[in-house]
Order: C-alpha cells, then structure tokens, then sequence
C-alpha cells in the first residue's frame, strides 16, 4: 500500500505496527552509519595518490623561481594559468591559497568587516549588515554569517536558482545589505544550477550598497554526475555592466584531490583583487608552492582535470544511482518525501512532510545512521517547515549506502505515519 497524507487513520495504525517491527529489526543490527557530511570515500581519494609521488625534475617553475623557498604571494603562473583556463578567469585576477576556499571566504568577510571595501565603510563601524542567503543552502556559510553578526535573510531557491524578482528589490533600497551566498553550480543541498538569466541580473541590478559583494563559491564547478551543466561566466556577464569588482570568486580542489591538501583560490576584478594583494601581502608571504606545483604536474591541463574528474563522476552516480533508486522504489507514489535529481555535485535533498524532519533524523540516529542535523540548510538551523534533510552518499560504501538508505526510509515512513496520526 502506498502511504500518503491521505492514509486513514486505522490504515496508519495498522502500518505503524509494521513499521515499528522492521525499524526495531534494522536497530538490532547495531550498525554505525555516517552520512552527515559530503566526505570523499576512501576510493575516490585513491584517484589522487599520484599526487603525491611526484618526481619533479626541477623545483624551479616556469618563472626561475624555485618553490620550496620564500614568495610568490599570488601562486605560481602555471598553476593560476591552469584554474584561468579551467574556470575562465584571467590568470592575473587569481590568487591562489591554501588547501580551504571556506578559508578564504571567511578571510574575506573578515577583511571587509575590519577594513571595509574599496574605501567604504568597515563592515565593524555599521549598526546593521544583511546577507542574503539562498535556501536551502550551505551551512557552513551561514556560521560565517552568523559568526560575524550578520542578520541572515532568507531568499527562496527555484529551479533556476534565487529568487530574482526577491533579491533585486531588496537590495536595491537597502543599503545595510552588502552581500549574497552563492554556490552556483549542483548548490548545496539542492544541486540547482543557476541559469543564465540568474547570473546576469545579479551582476547587472542596481544596489543600494556601493559595496555590494557576490560571494560566488563555485564549489562543484566540475564535479557533474550524470550529465554536464554549464555555468554562465559571471565574469564576462560582469564586464558589460561594469560590476567585476561586486564579485568574489572562490573555488577549490578540495574534493576533487584531498579535503586537507588541496589549492584553493580566489577571484575578483583589477580594483577589488588589488586590495586583496595588498591585505595578502600583509598577512602572508605565500601559501604552499610545493602544492601548487604538484597540483598543477598531476593535472597539467583542464582537461587532465575533467579526465580525473569523469572517473570520480561515475563513482558519484553509482552511489547516487542507490540513493535515488531507493527513493523512487519507496516513495515514487507518496507525498512522504519529495526530491529533485541533481545532475552533478555531491548531495539529494528532500523534503519530509512538513513537522517531520528532525523526528527522521532522531530515529536515524536511534538506528545508526547519523545524518546531517534536520534544518542545517537554513540560517540559524532553523528550517520554517521542518522539513528539509541533506543526503550525503559520496563516503559510506555502497553496500553500507544501501542499508542507511533502508534505515532512511523507514525512518521517514515511521516519523510520518506517526505525525499524522498524532494530527489525526
């Protein structure tokens, strides 16, 4: 029988006694399940070990300058002539870091809250600063935001990203909002990819704050799964209307080699990366040479990149292959659970009847599947519905993600069945 909503109260009770016996069943197996955050597996990870047997013939760059020693506070060229052919940035308008793009990104509030932006007003010395931020949405982001202060604003997703018609009227008279979250490309949870349309009304509208930043963290810039999005150039969108500086580009190896040692970067336009050379060139005299070498050796070209990152693709679909699978098989015909099918990236979100998220997750928990906190993927972990769960399939292996997945669905079914009868 297909439960719904609609289910009779006597039909759910007869349902709930079954349910009870199969998640006491699935709880006796004393498992230990993790799918509460988008960790490489351990295969994935051994796509990279060649990284780090690198014999390089030499450790002087294409410039004479030998990495092991001081300098180079921008990156090496050949390794920021890689991500500018990769990303279609200019090399010269790309910094590259250490091994974290949240790094950099919390640097960069950071500096803008001490030191202001291109001459405005320090982010510290004003009574109020907004952040939009699309939701659901990454959490991490939005313990920046909040570690900082900001008052966090809720922007709606859709299938072609934020909510336009939303964020152009709110910043265009505000001028205590200074910037927008993004992740573009598969965003976390959601996997929506911003249409083109998106892209260029944010850089093209009209915002009240001079100072108005999008933090753009094209995070799954080249992490596709089943099939190959394309990413408008924010850049060149930007050109035409002469808003380079408003963006902030930030992007990462992080899961494409190693979580702990990958390169990261960020991007701007000629004013705003200037300034940013400058707070560099106080704060440090350069993140790790030997790295961005041998990030650029293992890869050599953007499409040794997308050679590397087609075989860590199938690996993802065949692990988002079991999730989504099991999704259909248990709730294709219910309104328990709803979901979209993401093209690429590293996460599935769904959506529980509203009022039933946490309850899913506490039994999780209960059973041995740790996920991700219910509301994670709101400002404040507040989800309004209580509804939104983040699925992370890429680190369990895949008969470990078949039986969480059984767990999860029971979950769900049970944190459901008794919402409505409760209701009834």
């Amino acid at each position: 029988m297909a439960l719904s909503s609609k289910t009779s109260a006597e039909e759910l009770r007869a349902e709930e006694k079954k349910l009870n016996s199969e998640y006491e069943k699935l709880k006796s197996c004393n498992l230990s399940l993790d799918m509460s955050r988008g960790k490489p597996a351990a295969a994935q990870l051994d796509l990279s070990n060649g990284i780090l047997n690198m014999n390089f013939p030499s450790y002087i760059n294409c410039e004479g300058n030998d990495v092991r020693n001081y300098g180079i506070l921008t990156g090496i060229k050949e390794c920021r002539q890689l991500f500018a052919d990769l990303l279609g940035i200019k090399a010269d308008n790309i910094i590259i870091g250490g091994n974290s793009s949240l790094n950099l990104i919390y640097d960069a509030i950071a500096r803008y809250y001490m030191f202001g932006k291109l001459g405005s007003t320090p982010w510290s010395k004003l009574e109020k600063v907004k952040v939009l931020c699309p939701v659901p949405g990454y959490d991490r982001h939005f313990s920046i935001c909040e570690e900082f202060g900001f008052e966090m604003i809720n922007i709606p997703m859709n299938s072609e990203g934020p909510d336009m018609d939303m964020v152009e009227r709110l910043v265009k008279d505000d001028e205590s909002i200074k910037a927008i979250i993004c992740v573009p490309l598969y965003s976390n949870p959601s996997g929506v990819c911003y249409s083109d349309e998106v892209v260029e009304r944010l850089v093209s509208m009209k915002a009240a704050a001079e100072d108005f930043t999008i933090i753009w963290d094209n995070a799954y810039g080249v992490h596709h799964v089943y099939k190959e999005r394309k990413l408008a150039d924010i850049f060149v969108l930007a050109e035409k209307y002469g808003t380079e500086d408003r963006v902030l580009y930030f992007f990462s190896t992080s899961k494409i080699t190693f979580p702990g040692s990958g390169v990261a970067l960020i991007a701007s336009g000629d004013k705003a990366i200037a300034e940013i050379k400058k707070r560099f060139g106080i704060m440090t005299i350069g993140y790790n040479k030997i790295n961005q070498l041998a990030t650029y050796s293992f890869f050599k070209s953007p499409e040794g990149m997308h050679e590397h990152m087609r075989k860590l693709g199938k690996m993802l679909k065949e692990k988002f292959d079991v999730v989504l699978t099991k999704l259909d098989e248990e709730f294709g015909d219910s309104d328990f659970l709803s979901w979209e099918k993401p093209d690429g990236g590293y996460f599935i979100s769904v959506d529980t009847l509203p009022g039933c998220a946490k309850e899913t997750v506490r039994l999780a928990k209960e059973c041995g599947l740790i996920l991700t906190a219910a509301g994670c993927a709101y400002p404040y972990g507040a989800d309004p519905n209580d509804s939104n769960i983040r699925i992370a399939p890429s680190y369990p292996t895949v008969e470990e993600l078949k039986k969480a997945m059984e767990i999860f669905c029971v979950s769900v079914k049970l944190a459901s069945v008794r919402m409505l009868l409760n209701n009834k």
